[in-house]
């Protein structure tokens, strides 16, 4: 059975298309995915993102656990609201997800995961979490709004308690903290987001979820779908799981190999085998393509280099650039020429570094 969000009504309201997403009821545009990408791109958009999972952590050995069960070391985390970016890795050292987690207090440490992988992620969790006496603590009770573009941080601080504000606009990038928005409702506002554009991820109560999406809305910001989303990530040259990774991909596969932390002493699941690729060199790598050509990149497509095939990952049409890119995984070496099968025609790519846009314009090269 589809699940709902709280703003699903909200949605529908709003006349989006809406489609099944990870077992989600949610908008993929609300009339034009272009014009959503442009106006986060340009101005400020809002999505909802209540799909995501939220589970908190408590118990003394908590920070032990994370030191365990992630990839990048929690260590990092020494500021009440810091927040870090990670992969949990298999005992393979495959990606069971990525995440951020949020550090509050010793006892007490917040998992953002993916939707698409609630269920695993939470069995997988519990499971470790056992022999740290950690209790793992879903939020269902949770809503979560991303409010992303140049001027989105603006927007959001005018809704703020005056005496907020202040506090709110000097958080740095990847921290966050409570506040009072609107009417007094309570705010966990992140500085993150997966658009490569600045703004704000809330997490909030779900009954004050419409009010707050509908304040947003008067405040002059533009509904977006997930469309929009995922061209904005794929421009930024942010991965998404399941597509660009998953749990037969390693971190040193996707790119990945900076959100890994070898620091001495530390045994985290997943270690040995990640280890052990990069002695004897990792046989895959993901690499940034544009289509410079008519047509559209797109996952699956057979990717040819002088080392042998590989395949487009994440691809799709960028708004911003006004040409096709994709990230694909291709065998290790020096490729060639590279060469997509799109409809059973050869079509010439460019490999290029990504992220392909940042602050809203197109990277070197692209």
């Amino acid at each position: 059975m589809t699940e709902k969000t709280v703003l699903n009504a909200t949605h529908r309201a709003l006349g989006a298309r809406m489609v099944d997403f990870g077992g989600w009821d949610m908008p993929i545009n609300y009339g034009s995915q272009i014009e959503e990408h442009h106006a986060v791109r340009r101005d400020a958009g809002m999505f909802d993102v209540s799909h995501m999972t939220v589970i908190d952590l408590h118990g003394p050995r908590t920070r032990e656990f994370l030191r365990h069960l992630l990839a990048n070391n929690v260590d990092k985390l020494k500021k009440q609201g810091k927040a870090l970016y990670s992969c949990m890795l298999n005992e393979r050292g495959g990606v069971i997800d990525d995440l951020i987690v949020y550090f509050f207090d010793e006892a007490h440490f917040r998992l953002v995961v993916n939707a698409g992988t609630r269920a695993k992620d939470l069995a997988w969790i519990t499971q470790q979490a056992q022999d740290f006496a950690v209790e793992v603590k879903e939020r269902p009770d949770f809503a979560m709004i991303a409010v992303q573009g140049p001027n989105a941080r603006g927007k959001v601080l005018d809704l703020l308690n005056a005496m907020d504000r202040p506090r709110i606009e000097a958080l740095g990038k990847f921290t966050a903290a409570a506040a009072q928005g609107p009417r007094g409702m309570p705010l966990f506002i992140a500085r993150t987001g997966y658009t490569g554009e600045d703004g704000f991820e809330i997490m909030l109560p779900n009954d004050d979820a419409v009010a707050l999406w509908q304040a947003l809305s008067e405040a002059g910001v533009a509904p977006a779908g997930l469309g929009a989303r995922d061209t904005l990530r794929l421009e930024a040259g942010m991965n998404l799981y399941g597509q660009d990774m998953d749990d037969d991909v390693s971190p040193w596969e996707a790119n990945l190999g900076w959100t890994i932390a070898l620091d001495e002493g530390r045994d985290f699941i997943g270690r040995g085998p990640l280890e052990a690729m990069k002695a004897a060199g990792v046989p895959r790598v993901m690499i940034g393509l544009v289509l410079d050509e008519k047509g559209v990149l797109r996952h699956g497509q057979r990717v040819t280099t002088a080392n042998g095939s590989g395949e487009i990952l994440s691809g799709s049409f960028a708004p911003t650039l006004n040409k096709a890119v994709a990230f694909a995984r291709i065998p290790a070496g020096d490729p060639g020429e590279i060469s997509v099968d799109i409809r059973g025609r050869e079509l010439p790519v460019r490999q290029v570094k990504y992220p392909f846009v940042r602050d809203g314009q197109p990277c070197a090269g692209i």
